[in-house]
């Protein structure tokens, strides 16, 4: 009896930036579309015979939702909704125009693929170093008197940001385990194109025996996103930006595009601590390290629009083992 062919897995981290084109082109609408692009690209990789989970980031949308909540508050007196709720809320909107737009995009071609998105929490540790020391700012700015009663009334940690006013700042602690993992699993098995761990995952801690909380803090949708790939075995942990390869010396004459990089040089690179913006490259330089260091083949990062070609080695930053 021939053995049943085995699924190749690929993991596909989607900025939360690459749905926003600009400032003039934030709608609702706007981001749909954008959406609909980047699965055009994410179709390509169903089509050549991946099965795919694509985690995405949610840093502007956050931003949107937690801003209308303020506003909402100040104007009508409407309760302000909980960072963790508008993780939850945007993993629901983002998901939707991904699942919406993939499934759209599968039909057109004829392909006969489900296409499904779990609302997704990630365990952080509570004893986590990131929460003595939050830095990761949320929300709108606001005015030191409303920061300070903030402070005091809700435990609030606030900072003045560069002589724009003040601003709330929360932890970005690891995640330590997906949740829902069986779920998305399941589903992969079953051939589902899966939209799971958006904006890093709902963060949660574990009060004990398996109970469950929301905690106010933003994870890291790369980190997450690896954290994902090293659990379900994927071969390939593709992470979209910006830019279609990664660089050293970024905006310097000694500038290069890196075409292919082994594990031991990107942690060489990543240890000198001068190549990638910590805000920016150093995550994801990061958490392709940890995917390859627990025995993941393969991962690229590169623009959504140069995926295909990233598969074929035509394009992209390629890490291996």
């Amino acid at each position: 009896m021939t053995e049943p062919t085995k699924k190749r897995i690929a993991v596909v981290a989607i900025g939360g930036n690459s749905l926003i084109k600009d400032e003039k082109r934030s709608t609702v609408e706007d981001q749909h579309q954008a959406a609909k692009e980047t699965t055009r690209h994410i179709a390509d990789m169903i089509e050549a015979g991946w099965e795919v989970a694509i985690g995405h980031g949610n840093g502007p949308q956050v931003g949107f939702a937690l801003r209308r909540s303020e506003i909402a508050a100040k104007a009508e007196g409407v309760h302000e909704v909980p960072l963790e709720v508008c993780v939850a809320d945007t993993q629901g909107t983002i998901g939707y125009s991904l699942q919406q737009t993939l499934q759209n995009e599968l039909f057109r071609r004829g392909i006969v693929k489900p296409c499904a998105t779990v609302v997704t929490q990630v365990l952080v540790d509570a004893a986590d170093p990131a929460f003595a020391n939050p830095t990761k700012p949320i929300g709108g700015f606001m005015s030191e008197a409303e920061a300070e009663r903030r402070r005091s009334e809700l435990g609030w940690n606030v900072v003045e940001d560069a002589g724009r006013g003040w601003r709330r700042v929360v932890a970005s602690p690891l995640p330590k385990e997906v949740v829902e993992l069986d779920s998305v699993q399941a589903l992969l098995r079953a051939g589902v194109a899966v939209v799971t761990v958006g904006g890093g995952g709902i963060p949660v801690v574990d009060r004990g025996a398996g109970e469950y909380a929301g905690i106010a803090a933003v994870i890291d949708k790369d980190y997450a996103s690896s954290l994902l790939a090293r659990n379900i075995g994927a071969e390939l942990f593709v992470i979209s930006t910006a830019v279609e390869k990664v660089a050293i010396d970024w905006g310097k004459p000694s500038q290069r595009w890196l075409d292919h990089v082994s594990l031991a040089e990107a942690r060489h690179l990543l240890a000198e601590g001068k190549h990638f913006a910590k805000g920016s490259m150093a995550p994801k330089v990061q958490a392709i390290i940890w995917y390859l260091e627990a025995g993941g083949k393969h991962a690229i990062i590169t623009s959504p629009e140069s995926i295909g070609r990233a598969l074929r080695g035509e394009a992209g930053t390629h890490f291996t083992p």
